[in-house]
């Protein structure tokens, strides 16, 4: 019991958001046998964020296992004052996906699967346009390949040299 009460008072490192829940069957000598998946995303809203599918007999472990499958996939994306440092097109199966950085105060122009992705990353301004498969779960492994692909680019003064570019951190 003590246990319990003391995990509900610390706060959540990540912010985790269920994308879609499936409920598959299989059928059996003895029936059909129903299970779940559940497509889980966290992120710390700092640019760190994970994508991970569970599967389990009911939701709940399902979505527990979707999560400790997002923890070990977490990966860091750079952003630039809110928003990505550039514009990324990427085609992953029959889902395509394209992401632009947004100026400040635009904030998140985009589809329901990349929306849930780009806030639990962090980012406030962005426009993008799912352009493929309308499958959530297809747009969602899209989206973490087009954030996997994002470099910091070297911002160039008026002179002409290269500068460093500065990470939010």
């Amino acid at each position: 019991m003590a246990l319990r009460r003391e995990s509900e008072r610390e706060e959540k490192e990540f912010d985790e958001k269920v994308i879609q829940v499936n409920r598959v069957s299989k059928k059996t000598k003895g029936g059909n046998r129903i299970a779940f998946s559940v497509l889980m995303v966290i992120g710390d809203k700092k640019g760190k964020i994970g994508v991970g599918l569970g599967k389990a007999r009911d939701v709940s472990s399902a979505i527990r296992k979707g999560i400790k499958k997002a923890k070990k996939d977490l990966f860091k994306i750079p952003l630039r004052k809110g928003t990505i440092p550039h514009q990324v097109l990427i085609k992953k199966g029959a889902a395509k996906v394209l992401i632009k950085p947004a100026p400040a105060g635009t904030g998140l122009i985009t589809g329901g699967a990349v929306r849930a992705v780009a806030e639990a990353a962090g980012i406030v301004n962005m426009v993008s346009k799912i352009l493929g498969t309308r499958n959530k779960a297809s747009n969602v492994y899209a989206t973490i390949e087009a954030f996997k692909r994002l470099r910091l680019v070297p911002l160039v003064s008026s002179k002409g040299k290269k500068k460093e570019a500065k990470s939010k951190k």
